[in-house]
């Protein structure tokens, strides 16, 4: 294994460590200091756990500040399957955002972020019924590799290997590959493709972060445990490590995971579960990796000499002992991981002391291939004339320069480029091929592990001082100036030259339905001819009502309608085919949110077109929102009038003009308006209202009077999406208008529901019972009652993933629930 090859995986891996941060700033003295901790450093850990907010954020924090570790966080999944308190965005939607939000987390607790490929298909209450998911050998080989890359010495898991007992299955399977991984991670005839890149790495043992979160902390007898005092205040940072955490944690908003710190000691605990015994320490045993190389040893005195006499005041007097560090780095030509991160942290510490800024920037947040673009590369340096640019590489181009930058000057390049027509678009590497199981398909293998990947543009700038090469590599990024914000900094994004944008997800060809679809097609620079087309439908099964053309916009509006042979589910896929042959098949997708970077990907411009002889009234139809679903759409598509009701709106005689009044999910955890007003809402139903709730969570609940009669939520749930079940069709929820058959709970997604009832009362019906596999069937996820001269249901049923899905049976079950 060669060092070019090393270095190209450390590079790759590394770049997302930083995360976009749009240029490179100077830091205080007191964080210089610190990182010249962590240079002295070479002790790693890696944590892990099945989820984003899994993690313990005061661990990571006190391991990677308090003693200067390098801390690494292996989520399984991105979080795609759970659910989302701030928006409508889930499934891979959801798990670009939560991503993010971790990388948001790590950068404030100074831990790095790893993937696995396996995708968060929802809850599960076994690690058997997640392996039935995941491919078990495929989650092993990530994980192997992960170490393998990382080089960790000793691995923390946020869970055990113990079923049962409430624990997530996802959980518990973490722990398991934890430790088949400690097993194999070492034997070079185990994945042995990987070591084309990486080499076999021995981790000393694997802990598990033991907790209670009810009550004091009792050792178990017998078992051997190590403690870090995580409450502890760090006079370098100015904050806790409790604080640290809780501003970590806070990055999860999409889970409302908010916190506050709480001051004082705080003692975690872990417990050896496998590899090598410890006795005095958890890193017993793990050799000091400066004594591992020679030279290592000298470059550690130098460094312990400049830690010792270092100058807060005047950080530039600091200098030249990190360049005789720096010199000595680079004279030991190794290849080891850990060396490779030195070099690149040392080169960071000598800028920051000397305060030197750089970055590269453009006025565009979008472009396209074969667009030229306008940029700027700036450089500031504000401490002495030493300083020089010796070249800039960005797009293939390598520009030698050989300038000067004088004292508090800044140096701006002006340089344009024509971004080639193979540029990679911006799409998230996990999301590059079809999604058809359990398990993101990477075909890259440095890819795997990557908490995002590095397609975003960027070129290398190499400065020189005093003789020294310095390297940086910098992001392309958008800056503007907002009159609100200032300075805002973006990832510079490429996308197609030409996209399509779908009117809906769903087409409903039901009478009463809007059955037609509007596909605009935008182009970048000019409209180009060509016509619009659908992948999975004869000729004759649609026809393009009219066509307009939008110059002004350089956009194509093609409004079609749809006819199917039967009553059926088919997802068919638009393209827009040029006259010179080229096919456009894609939509570009933003999620635009502000604690993270903004986002963009692209999927396949599909539709579900969905026949069927459903009856539907088309009243109107109130919708209260909760934390956010995109039911009230797929109402719209159904030919609802559907309203949005307002804070303002609680009135009787306002809501009596609708036929239903759905709330969305959550509300009663979210929505204060209406609890206050929900009194009002039963007024509603007394008077011959219909109401349907859709599901709520018990944490955070805001109030316990949610029905017109008593029940108590539940964390019950059915995770099979095609469980076993029992239905009394002749209920009016199950046959009014329509009447449901067995076909009717095939193919649901994920799951059947989440947060059912108990305690229900006796004025409440339960037509449908679900049962997961080696449990009781259970009846709290759809109960029914009259009362005055309405009808009240409060439902656990995925709907809000149902719905969107294009999930037939579940549409026409809803409907029932509307038309009672």
């Amino acid at each position: 294994m060669t060092k070019s090859i090393v270095s190209k995986i450390i590079a790759s891996f590394l770049f997302f460590t930083i995360w976009h941060t749009g240029f490179s700033q100077s830091k205080p003295s007191s964080e210089i200091y610190h990182q010249l901790l962590q240079l002295k450093e070479t002790r790693r850990v890696l944590y892990m756990a099945a989820h984003p907010d899994d993690e313990n954020t005061r661990l990571i924090a006190y391991l990677a500040n308090g003693e200067n570790l390098q801390v690494a966080y292996l989520s399984l999944t991105r979080g795609d399957g759970g659910q989302n308190l701030i928006g409508k965005e889930l499934g891979v939607k959801l798990g670009q955002i939560r991503t993010q939000e971790l990388l948001q987390a790590r950068k404030t607790d100074g831990g790095r972020q790893y993937f696995s490929t396996a995708i968060d298909f929802g809850y599960t209450k076994t690690p058997d019924e997640t392996f039935q998911n995941w491919d078990k050998t495929k989650l092993l080989s990530d994980v192997v590799w992960v170490i393998r890359n990382f080089q960790p010495d000793i691995i923390i898991t946020r869970f055990n290997t113990i079923p049962g007992g409430g624990n997530h299955g996802q959980h518990t399977t973490s722990a398991i590959m934890a430790e088949e991984a400690l097993k194999v991670a070492d034997d070079p005839n185990v994945f042995p493709e990987q070591l084309k890149y990486v080499k076999p790495w021995k981790v000393k043992r694997v802990f598990w972060n033991t907790y209670n979160f009810r009550g004091d902390f009792e050792k178990e007898k017998g078992q051997k445990y190590f403690e870090f005092n995580s409450g502890e205040y760090n006079p370098l940072i100015g904050e806790s490590y409790s604080k640290i955490a809780a501003d970590s944690r806070t990055m999860h908003k999409s889970q409302g995971f908010g916190s506050t710190a709480r001051p004082g000691e705080a003692i975690e605990h872990i417990q050896l579960v496998a590899g090598e015994p410890a006795e005095s320490s958890p890193f017993d045993g793990v050799q000091n990796r400066w004594e591992t190389i020679p030279g290592g040893e000298e470059i550690e005195d130098a460094i312990d000499q400049l830690i010792s006499n270092f100058d807060f005041v005047k950080p530039e007097s600091n200098v030249q002992g990190l360049l005789e560090i720096k010199s000595k780095l680079d004279g030991l030509n190794s290849d080891e991981v850990w060396v490779q991160e030195k070099q690149d942290l040392i080169d960071n510490l000598i800028l920051e002391s000397l305060g030197v800024e750089t970055e590269w920037t453009l006025q565009e947040e979008l472009g396209y291939p074969g667009q030229e673009i306008a940029t700027d590369v700036m450089i500031s340096n504000p401490t002495n004339g030493d300083l020089e640019v010796v070249s800039f590489t960005a797009l293939g181009k390598k520009e030698e320069l050989n300038t000067a930058i004088q004292r508090n000057q800044l140096q701006l390049l002006e340089r344009s480029f024509v971004l080639p027509s193979g540029v990679p678009l911006s799409q998230p590497y996990w999301l590059q091929e079809s999604i058809t199981g359990a398990m993101y398909e990477v075909k890259n293998q440095l890819d795997i592990g990557k908490a995002f990947d590095d397609r975003q543009l960027s070129g290398t700038l190499v400065l020189n001082y005093k003789g020294q090469q310095l390297v940086r590599e910098l992001p392309l990024t958008y800056k503007v100036n907002s009159r609100i914000d200032g300075e805002v900094n973006q990832p510079f994004t490429v996308v197609p030259e030409v996209d399509l944008v779908l009117s809906k997800e769903n087409v409903f060809l039901v009478d009463g339905a809007d059955q037609s679809l509007t596909v605009s097609v935008n182009f970048s620079k000019e409209i180009i001819a060509g016509e619009l087309k659908f992948e999975n439908l004869e000729p004759s099964q649609y026809r393009i009502l009219s066509t307009e053309e939008n110059s002004a916009q350089n956009q194509l509006v093609f409004e079609v309608a749809f006819s199917l042979d039967s009553n059926e589910k088919r997802t068919v896929v638009a393209n827009y085919l040029t006259n010179s042959g080229d096919v456009y098949d894609q939509s570009t997708n933003r999620i635009l949110y502000s604690h993270i970077p903004n986002l963009t990907y692209f999927s396949p411009a599909s539709v579900n077109l969905i026949q069927a002889d459903w009856q539907i009234s088309g009243a109107k139809v109130g919708y209260i929102p909760g934390a956010g679903d995109d039911v009230p759409g797929v109402l719209s598509s159904l030919g609802y009038q559907v309203t949005e009701i307002s804070s303002n709106d609680y009135s009787l005689d306002y809501l009596n003009q609708f036929k239903a009044i759905i709330v969305g999910i959550r509300a009663y955890n979210t929505n204060e308006v209406m609890v206050a007003n929900n009194q009002v809402l039963m007024d509603y139903v007394k008077a011959g209202g219909n109401l349907v709730v859709q599901y709520n969570t018990t944490a955070g609940l805001l109030t316990d009077n949610i029905g017109p009669y008593p029940f108590e939520l539940s964390r019950d749930r059915v995770t099979v999406e095609n469980s076993p079940f029992k239905a009394d069709w002749d209920h009016p929820a199950l046959s009014t208008p329509n009447q449901l058959v067995a076909a009717d709970f095939d193919d649901w997604v994920q799951e059947r529901g989440l947060y059912f009832v108990s305690d229900i009362s006796k004025e409440y019906s339960t037509p449908l019972q679900f049962q997961d596999p080696g449990e009781e069937f259970m009846n709290g996820n759809l109960i029914y009652a009259e009362y005055g001269e309405g009808h009240y249901v409060y439902t656990g049923l995925s709907f809000f993933r149902e719905l969107p899905a294009g999930v037939p049976g579940a549409i026409k079950l809803f409907i029932n629930l509307i038309e009672q």
